[in-house]
């Protein structure tokens, strides 16, 4: 398998074991796994804030800049899961989204956690399909 990974200065550097994206080469097209992203600001590392809606849109902003990164954008995203530590919360999620997918919108789950790293609110991983 040739595997190439994807790290980009529009996206914060990782904080623990993982990529920001990991580029697989199947026949059927290039696939690529966007690791989770939360409301880091690329500059600092630090939370953008602890305002729900602030962290959901930096989310966004990272994994747009980790799929640009890969030759693609937010349009290739084929699967999103979501991780709230409010799922109340899930329409203000709902909504950002929808102002960073273009539709038709890629399949996505939604998952209540207890906790994320750093004390963030929301948490976000893609995978998308990207022509060869």
């Amino acid at each position: 398998m040739n595997k190439t990974i994807i790290q980009c200065a529009g996206a914060p550097a990782p904080v623990g074991t993982y990529s920001q994206a990991v580029v697989i080469n199947p026949s059927a097209g290039r696939m690529v796994w966007v690791s989770g992203q939360i409301g880091l600001d690329p500059t600092t590392g630090t939370l953008v804030g602890d305002d729900f809606e602030a962290q959901a849109r930096q989310v966004f902003l990272n994994l747009s800049a980790i799929a640009e990164a890969a030759g693609g954008s937010l349009r290739d995203v084929v699967k999103v899961t979501l991780f709230l530590t409010d799922l109340s919360e899930f329409s203000k999620a709902n909504a950002i989204m929808a102002e960073h997918f273009p539709e038709p919108f890629p399949a996505r789950s939604a998952v209540g956690v207890a906790a994320l790293p750093k004390g963030a609110l929301f948490e976000a991983e893609a995978v998308m399909v990207l022509n060869s």
